[in-house]
């Protein structure tokens, strides 16, 4: 019987983790009112606090794609979460009247992101508790 791999699941996730912290530093620098992208209008704290955000999620992705079957569950609320923000991103774009598109690659990029996620968990051998139900110590 072959042995199934979670090393390409590891791999996509330590990329989230690059991805998250690529969101912090523009989040922290770039994005807010009055720096080079506020289109939507975010206020600085705002922004500083999401950058925060998208640090401990790297931070948490870097950490678990060492030892992915153990973390999996982090894997599954990664793909809820970001499921969540490609949704609400696409929803806000077409149906708020004047939401700005200014993120609209984000939003492939994170969907492109869960979509691996999905597909490497299950091609790994990973069944669904293990990604949406915390395992026992």
């Amino acid at each position: 019987m072959e042995k199934k791999t979670l090393k390409p699941l590891a791999y996509t996730f330590f990329a989230g983790g690059v991805w998250d912290t690529i969101a912090a530093i523009l989040y922290f620098f770039v994005i807010g009112t009055g720096r080079r992208i506020d289109n939507p209008v975010v206020d600085p704290f705002f922004a500083v606090l999401l950058g925060s955000f998208f640090l401990c999620f790297a931070y948490l992705q870097f950490l678990s794609a060492f030892n992915i079957r153990r973390y999996s569950f982090n894997v599954g609320c990664l793909i809820i979460g970001r499921l969540f923000y490609v949704i609400q991103l696409y929803a806000y774009m077409v149906f708020v009247a004047d939401f700005p598109s200014t993120f609209w690659f984000t939003g492939i990029i994170d969907g492109l992101f869960t979509f691996l996620y999905v597909v490497f968990a299950i091609r790994g051998g990973l069944r669904l508790n293990e990604l949406f139900l915390p395992g026992k110590a």
